[in-house]
């Protein structure tokens, strides 16, 4: 008796120390650590799983053997990471690495022995991307590139075996996306006039692209899969002539909708899963506040019916899976959980996890993360999320508003686990995320109502919601602070000189400070597009003083309040001798100024202590500029 009591107080002491003490400060590391391992896959038989580990700062890709378990190493990176990689055949992987500012530079291919491996692209200024990850004939891959001309990507079938490139279709420098059947066909192709998008398709690669449908870009039609059932159709998500995205089967002879698989007036269509086992739709995920399914296949239903049984109180998405549709690799999440991976056998209904997201994180120290809806002053409703610290009332907080990066057609929060909320969460901080105008998932409407919006209507979709706050009474209105990344930077930058009486300190990482050279800085292969990123942002010809009032770089003079400014010099998207600049301008006129400078463009190339070191930096400046305000 005396043996059963010892071995189940040596089976609690694990659990009671599993979460700290409630109160105690978490440390900033558990919030920011790298993934030990990630990226799992599998090959198209099932026979083998992949995934990224990480040891001594660096990726590299392991392959284990599932029915043996046995393990090894392929990849043997010591100068730079593996940031993607796919299977192309059973025995084969393509991968490719990233140098220090983010930008993919090399295409390797190597089989799942760590054998035969050889670089693809030979030309280190262009950029290669794999159209179709199977291998065609047990040599050939399906690739774009712009070796040729740098502003458009043309289609190469790739020996992979002696590395000889074969055209096969020459873009006419309008073509900006191209699409290949289940077979590795080319058949579908977009183009662009600069605001206008036309879906090309043939039948066969003997013929001409023939236009089938044309659109302005404000429109969406996202190519999903070819039917192949009914000839001459493709699946896709589609907003023509409608607000909200839908899923249609679409006859690319004549441009017009065969039937309409999913549509409601109140749902976005985000994301379309196809069975290419099956050859018809899964299901379509639809974005609110949060992601849901709706399935259109009843064994798919009685699929995730299986997985909500044996990971109840969780979401889940497939990551991975083989050809047969019998194994998939899944990966669940809440608000308040990273979430883990885990093996699925579908024949047998049995889970293997594979790895904790991030083992440091204490479920029952995070908070929840709450959706929220108001209206802007002009009418508009607009939606966000709030999170509170769970150990304080919601009333007379602290406030960081946290503007999300980016206004492209997928940008938005998203209800789920997000470190940077929880961090500030745990300091004390309530944390304010607004899906301004601009955001994608509530209608073609609302995105395009965010068009030249940056540091206008979409800066006061984000200020209305802090005066909701303000006026329920959560947050004090002399603590507010703002705070973002990339597009997020930028907002952050822009209110503190435009709303000047609202904000007591705000913080850019890697924040745009200057439109004009956001503009002249896309890459020459987004030429065709150029016209459309001039409709969304502004024209550096034409909206001269528009732009200029929204670029921060000329408005140092009305900032007042503290400022942290981080940024990389290896940032190709900004120029970093102006942000410098830019920040000693500010102290010129005695604005206390944090600056930090990364080591890296791409945040996520950052090692787990440079995150660290990075995120501690921001915790004091927060500190001492807000909170002890």
């Amino acid at each position: 008796m005396i043996a059963i009591k010892r071995n189940l107080w040596l089976f609690l002491i694990p659990l009671f120390f599993a979460c700290k003490q409630k109160g105690k400060e978490i440390p900033v590391a558990d919030f920011f650590k790298s993934q030990d391992k990630s990226g799992f896959g599998l090959s198209p038989d099932g026979k083998s799983l992949s995934y990224f580990k990480l040891e001594d700062n660096k990726q590299n890709i392991i392959i284990e053997d599932i029915a043996s378990g046995e393990t090894r190493q392929i990849t043997n990176l010591t100068d730079k990471n593996v940031n993607y990689y796919t299977w192309v055949s059973n025995n084969d992987l393509v991968y490719y690495k990233k140098d220090d500012s983010g930008r993919q530079i090399d295409v390797f291919i190597i089989d799942k022995e760590g054998r035969n491996e050889r670089q693809l692209n030979d030309n280190e200024r262009s950029k290669m991307k794999v159209l179709k990850d199977q291998l065609i004939d047990d040599k050939y891959l399906l690739v774009s590139s712009n070796k040729r001309d740098s502003t458009v990507f043309d289609v190469y079938r790739l020996n992979v075996r002696n590395g000889k490139m074969e055209m096969a279709v020459k873009n006419p420098g309008n073509i900006t996306n191209w699409y290949a059947d289940p077979k590795a066909k080319l058949r579908l192709a977009t183009s662009s006039d600069g605001v206008n998008e036309t879906l090309l398709y043939r039948e066969n690669e003997s013929q001409e692209f023939k236009p089938v449908i044309t659109n302005n870009f404000k429109t969406t039609l996202i190519p999903v899969a070819f039917s192949e059932n009914q000839p001459n159709s493709i699946y896709a998500i589609s907003n023509v002539n409608r607000d909200k995205n839908a899923l249609v089967e679409l006859d690319c002879k004549t441009g017009k909708e065969n039937k309409v698989l999913f549509s409601n007036d109140t749902l976005n269509v985000v994301e379309a899963q196809y069975s290419a086992n099956k050859k018809r739709m899964a299901y379509v995920v639809c974005e609110t506040w949060k992601r849901e399914k709706f399935y259109l296949d009843d064994t798919v239903k009685q699929f995730y019916q299986k997985l909500d049984q044996l990971l109840p109180k969780t979401e889940s998405y497939i990551v991975g899976q083989d050809k047969p549709e019998d194994l998939f690799v899944i990966r669940t999440y809440t608000d308040r959980n990273p979430g883990s991976y885990y093996l699925y056998f579908a024949n047998n209904g049995k889970l293997r996890k594979l790895s904790d997201v991030n083992s440091s994180i204490c479920i029952e120290e995070m908070n929840e993360m709450k959706p929220i809806s108001y209206r802007s002053r002009d009418g508009v409703m607009i939606n966000g999320y709030l999170t509170l610290p769970g150990d304080k009332a919601a009333k007379d907080l602290p406030l960081i508003v946290l503007p999300h990066n980016g206004i492209g057609p997928d940008t938005r929060d998203s209800w789920g686990y997000n470190a940077e909320v929880q961090f500030l969460a745990s300091r004390g901080y309530a944390v304010f995320q607004a899906n301004y105008r601009g955001s994608a998932g509530y209608g073609k409407e609302f995105r395009a109502a965010g068009f030249k919006q940056w540091g206008l209507k979409i800066k006061e979709d984000i200020e209305d919601g802090v005066k909701w706050l303000v006026k329920e009474k959560i947050v004090n209105p002399k603590k507010i602070g703002i705070y973002g990344s990339g597009f997020g930077g930028y907002i952050a930058l822009n209110s503190l000189y435009s709303s000047p009486d609202m904000y007591t300190c705000g913080a850019s990482n890697s924040g745009i400070i200057n439109l004009f050279g956001y503009l002249k800085s896309i890459p020459p292969f987004y030429k065709a597009r150029l016209q459309m990123i001039y409709d969304v942002i502004g024209n550096p010809v034409t909206d001269v003083e528009y732009l200029r009032q929204a670029s921060p770089v000329f408005h140092a003079d009305k900032i007042k309040v503290p400022v942290f400014i981080a940024q990389s010099l290896k940032d190709k998207r900004i120029n970093s001798g102006e942000v410098m600049q830019f920040a000693k301008e500010l102290k010129k006129r005695n604005v206390n100024v944090t600056y930090f400078e990364k080591p890296n463009g791409d945040f996520q190339q950052n090692t787990g202590e440079d995150r660290q070191k990075y995120y501690t930096a921001l915790e004091k400046f927060l500190e001492v500029n807000l909170k002890r305000k």
